[in-house]
């Protein structure tokens, strides 16, 4: 059954617990599924690989619960026709207290996976196209004026243009914006052009992952592609703090199991399997009193960005280059 994206309240996923969403536009996705899920927790997250390459391992995980489970709640990401008989096959099985949302991108209307969610009284299918930019300058007003921040027509056209119609683009951009004038600074055309140059950068996630993980190389190419501002040094320290929380949980496991691939498998939430090999490389880098060390020093650094906001770049660069050369484990 179709369900248009701006009718998503009409969903009652007790009633209709399969929902495929698909298209381009990763950022309303993101809305639907915070809407969705509201006052639910997801029990597990695959990538379409991961089924297709433990498919018994899948299977089995549906009807295994624990004693605090009402539901089993299930995503599987990057979902394409190759999981469209695995899927199909659960549907008819009818596996009480079982919900699944799956994330596909485009499909074409020939995809065996769609038009089965679309003939099927008992799933959802959501297309979520990219956003006109009408759509995106209207939730960029909203929010604008939610945050008390005025912004000129052009400045917020500006924006808009750089987000190829995805509004989770825009989203981060907005909070860029927003960020830059705790700062009590004023936004000019200037400061606008340099906020949103980080879309065409590489990804300051992946930067971070990278020197937890002690590519060097990488780190340092990444670090001279790409114009970072000022602005962005606060955002690379929250990053480093969010991923680091994240490792030392992790890293706490595995002192227990010395067992890596353990660790990976059993972590939750599930570590996508792209991201696998660079967590079990800052896994094994990293102890856990390293990293606790680490996340003062991050702290530490942040502050010292904060009182030395001009010379920002420079500090977060050393800092970062320092991380892949020191010994972190001894």
């Amino acid at each position: 059954m179709i369900v248009k994206s701006f009718e998503i309240k009409k969903i009652q996923l007790e009633k209709n617990p399969f929902v495929l969403l698909y298209g381009k536009n990763e950022g309303h996705k993101n809305q639907i599924k915070i809407e969705l899920l509201r006052n639910k927790t997801i029990t597990l997250k695959y990538e379409e690989k991961e089924v297709l390459d433990n498919l018994d391992n899948f299977t089995e995980s549906l009807y295994t619960k624990s004693l605090f489970e009402n539901e089993k709640l299930i995503i599987i990401n990057r979902a394409t026709d190759k999981i469209f008989k695995i899927l199909s096959e659960i549907i008819d099985r009818k596996i009480e207290n079982l919900i699944i949302i799956i994330d596909a991108d485009n499909l074409e209307k020939k995809s065996k996976l769609r038009s089965f969610f679309e003939k099927d009284k008992n799933c959802i299918c959501v297309p979520l196209y990219p956003d006109t930019n009408q759509a995106l300058s209207k939730i960029a007003s909203e929010y604008l004026r939610s945050k008390r921040i005025p912004l000129s027509p052009s400045d917020l056209n500006l924006i808009v243009n750089k987000c190829n119609g995805d509004r989770k683009i825009l989203l981060m951009e907005l909070e860029k914006v927003e960020f830059y004038t705790k700062n009590g600074k004023k936004i000019t055309k200037e400061s606008i052009a340099k906020l949103v140059n980080l879309i065409e950068n590489h990804s300051i996630s992946e930067l971070v992952d990278s020197c937890l993980a002690k590519n060097r190389h990488k780190t340092i190419n990444i670090l001279v592609e790409n114009n970072f501002s000022n602005e962005d040094c606060i955002l690379i320290t929250r990053i480093f703090l969010n991923k680091l929380k994240k490792i030392l949980k992790l890293s706490m496991e595995y002192k227990k199991n010395q067992n890596i691939d353990l660790t990976i498998s059993s972590a939750r939430p599930p570590i996508f399997w792209k991201e696998k090999e660079t967590t079990k490389q800052q896994i094994l880098n990293w102890s856990p009193d390293k990293i606790k060390n680490l996340l003062f020093k991050v702290n530490d650094i942040e502050l010292s960005i904060k009182r030395n906001y001009e010379n920002s770049i420079n500090l977060i660069t050393d800092f970062i280059l320092n991380q892949t050369s020191i010994d972190s484990n001894n």
